[in-house]
């Protein structure tokens, strides 16, 4: 009886049923599968001084980007960032820099705006199909910053990807608590709870600019007041509502609902029209 490795035609019986154009093909497809995932895509590891190079490229991102500033008091929470074209030709209304993530939170960015859309499809999904399918409720604003800090620390650690080059704003209410808060959202996954910060290009000089003119006690409208001077302070160029997205987060709007009669609160995020940020620009 034959076994696997007897000769037949004085060759090994392997050479019986693969030639040795098969056994190179399948010997170079294993060597490219190889290099491609240990050399091209390596997992990323710290340097000499402990840090992950590739965290540092996603910073650099965000310092490029756009200023935006997330000013919390107890009336509400504005989120306020530019909106800026490339070029006169670019239709600026469809770039929104600010979105809606469930009626009572927002999240505004700094940095790459791609990346920045598919977090904010994580975010819905997490909130509309999953959290709000099991407990009947969206999740609380902590809730959803530690999720988007798992996901965005997870590319970190995996080869194949990078990090996203983007920061966030995390601005809501939470119903548990019931006070409003916000939160940054860094390349790393780390997160911080903010009273008032900025991030992007100019976030040194917004910072220090809201230091000293933010407190507890600030009124909803003296908050966008200050949050539009910070913006004016420390972006070069004119302001004006079409280069501007600004979110309110405060008081449930009843009105947007399109019912009543029902015990459903309207929804608390609310992003200002071109005329009202004009308005606001011009009492400055």
């Amino acid at each position: 009886m034959r076994t696997p490795y007897s000769s037949v035609e004085g060759k090994p019986h392997f050479y019986s049923s693969y030639n040795g154009r098969q056994i190179l093909v399948f010997v170079n497809h294993i060597f490219a599968q190889v290099c491609f995932t240990s050399s091209c895509f390596p997992v990323p590891t710290n340097n000499h001084s402990g840090k992950l190079v590739q965290i540092e490229y996603a910073l650099n991102a965000v310092k490029q980007g756009v200023t935006t500033i997330g000013i919390k008091s107890a009336s509400g929470i504005v989120l306020a960032t530019e909106r800026k074209a490339n070029s006169n030709l670019l239709k600026n209304d469809c770039n929104n820099k600010v979105e809606m993530i469930t009626p009572d939170i927002a999240m505004t960015y700094s940095g790459m705006g791609p990346d920045f859309r598919v977090l904010v499809d994580r975010a819905r999904k997490l909130a509309h199909t999953n959290y709000k399918r099991i407990y009947n409720e969206y999740p609380p604003v902590k809730i959803m910053v530690q999720e988007l800090a798992m996901v965005m620390q997870e590319s970190t650690q995996s080869g194949g990807i990078r990090p996203f080059g983007v920061s966030l704003l995390v601005g809501g209410y939470d119903q548990h608590s019931e006070k409003f808060q916000l939160y940054q959202v860094d390349p790393s996954g780390s997160y911080f709870p903010w009273k008032a910060t900025a991030i992007g290009k100019t976030a040194v000089s917004a910072k220090t600019f809201l230091e000293k003119r933010w407190n507890e006690d600030l009124e909803l409208e003296d908050v966008i007041h200050v949050a539009l001077l910070a913006l004016k302070e420390s972006v070069d160029g004119e302001l004006t509502g079409e280069n501007l997205d600004i979110c309110v987060i405060s008081d449930p709007q009843d009105h947007m609902l399109g019912f009543s009669g029902t015990d459903v609160s309207g929804p608390r995020v609310k992003k200002l029209t071109a005329e009202e940020i004009n308005d606001r620009l011009e009492a400055l």
